[in-house]
């Protein structure tokens, strides 16, 4: 975790806020619009590490980058998506441009601040921020009231890639898609792409055609969802010429529920939907291919993210002879490319190792509460949103089946609402404490193995807080629930505690 390179005390802040929200990405923007409108009164500002806004969107540059979430439940619920069902990072940045504008949060936005630590002081009932500021490595104290954290779930500075043998043998290129390489020249080139998540399914096609060969190399198969770009149902409800708030309505409203019933089926019909899939596959490679080699995992579908192929783009360079794919495991990297445990040898040019992220918490800033430093993994999330034993902090964590900004949404709502009742009795802190009827909980990790294994969560699961099997001390990761549950949440039942 990152350290203060020097204490800084409140006394030395350059400003106060009673807001500041790291983080202006799609979650940090949701809450700023949220802020400001139903508490026009306070003051706050946006700490962006970034030179820019957009999060995820900015820090993924990799070739054909795009949404594996339709955008109208992905886009704002407050701003409707007028754009493709599915976007480009280029057209969710405009978007996301356009919010900024249209919500006057330009001037909120401090860009090149990077958060290294937060300390809350209850005899001053305020957070204390050291930030480094990137354009000349000074460090500067910020405070505030209320600090809400917007800053994702996964370290942007670097990805996720594993120690195989040999790497250091290797002749050509290897590179992490998070830091892909500007003007970064393929063509020609043999390409190797270790992974089979959603990156290596938007990577893979992007390429196919604009290299020599490209070929996505996974140790187990994915399950993946050959989508349609074009939606009849929407194509029909444009041809009504509804008002743009109403289209957009009754589209979430329809994409949401054909979601949850594919959520339910996976539960419920785990067998059906996979055959279902396994077919949509089969229908763009063929009967000659070996699709259930390739593309049948040994989970249940939707235990990892559903990889999104819009109408089935990586199969058809699959079928053209562009692309491939290989399953097997690596023995070691070698000077012309990897070797197989079957001994066989991928030539490669460059290797791309889509081999995921690395989940952190709180962005890694060091955080401590009355001089105690704090270590999340020993709080209980309550609802996702809050930490017993810490005041004045929320963290805005999305969905990892339905659109994260669904989420972003609720708990912008909760937020300010909290905000509000402590307004409403005077309060100047808030700090979500167990019952006594709280204490016998069985805890449970942050996300379960049963509902959500992806590798990035299992490997960083350990550095999360704990969840209960009771509400309000779970993270239900589950729409259906949470859509009335957060709205409807009682703010007296004994779990905050008011100061």
């Amino acid at each position: 975790m990152n350290a203060p390179l020097e204490k800084i005390d409140a006394s030395q802040a350059t400003a106060h806020f009673d807001v500041l929200i790291v983080g202006a990405g799609i979650s940090g923007i949701d809450a700023a619009h949220h802020l400001a409108e139903t508490h026009p009164e306070r003051s706050f500002a946006l700490l962006e590490r970034q030179a820019a806004f957009g999060g995820t969107w900015r820090t993924h540059r990799y070739p054909g980058i795009r949404s594996d979430s339709d955008l109208h439940t992905f886009g704002f619920k407050w701003k409707p998506w007028t754009g493709p069902t599915l976007a480009t990072a280029e057209e969710i940045l405009a978007y996301l441009d356009e919010a900024i504008a249209e919500e006057g949060l330009a001037p909120r936005i401090h860009y090149g601040h990077e958060v290294l630590s937060a300390a809350w002081d209850s005899s001053e009932a305020r957070w204390t921020l050291v930030i480094r500021r990137l354009e000349d490595d000074a460090q500067i104290a910020m405070t505030c009231n209320f600090l809400w954290m917007c800053q994702g779930y996964y370290r942007h500075q670097q990805g996720y890639t594993p120690e195989w043998p040999g790497m250091e043998d290797f002749a050509g290129d290897i590179v992490h898609p998070q830091t892909w390489p500007e003007e970064f020249e393929t063509e020609g080139k043999r390409i190797v792409v270790i992974g089979s998540g959603a990156t290596a399914a938007t990577l893979v096609p992007a390429v196919a055609g604009k290299c020599a060969h490209v070929t996505m190399l996974q140790r187990s198969p994915t399950w993946f969802y050959p989508r349609p770009t074009r939606d009849e149902f929407a194509e029909v409800l444009k041809g009504l010429d509804l008002p743009q708030e109403q289209y957009h309505d009754i589209m979430r409203r329809k994409i949401l529920k054909d979601g949850a019933t594919t959520i339910r089926r996976s539960f419920s019909e785990p067998e059906a939907l996979g055959a279902e899939l396994l077919a949509g596959v089969r229908a763009h490679l063929g009967e000659d291919f070996d699709v259930e080699t390739h593309f049948k995992p040994d989970y249940r579908p939707w235990r990892q993210r559903l990889a999104v192929v819009p109408d089935g783009d990586m199969f058809k360079a699959m079928k053209r002879g562009e692309a491939s794919v290989v399953t097997d495991r690596i023995a070691r990297f070698e000077t012309g490319g990897i070797r197989l445990e079957s001994g066989d040898l991928l030539e490669a040019d460059i290797i791309v190792t889509a081999t995921g992220f690395d989940l952190c918490a709180m962005g890694d800033i060091a955080m401590a509460v009355d001089g105690r430093a704090l270590e999340l993994s020993k709080t209980w999330t309550h609802r996702g949103i809050l930490f017993s034993g810490v005041p004045n902090l929320a963290w805005t964590f999305g969905y990892l089946r339905t659109s994260w900004t669904m989420r972003a949404n609720l708990v912008s709502e909760f937020v300010c609402r909290l905000l509000g009742r402590m307004d409403e009795g005077g309060a100047r802190m808030v700090t979500p404490a167990l019952r006594e009827q709280d204490r016998q909980m069985e805890p449970k990790p942050f996300i379960t193995d049963d509902n959500f294994n992806a590798g990035y969560i299992m490997r960083g699961v350990g550095i999360m807080p704990m969840q209960g099997d009771e509400l309000p001390w779970v993270m239900t990761q589950d729409y259906t629930i949470d859509k009335d549950e957060i709205p409807g949440a009682d703010l007296d039942d004994g779990t905050l505690v008011y100061a």
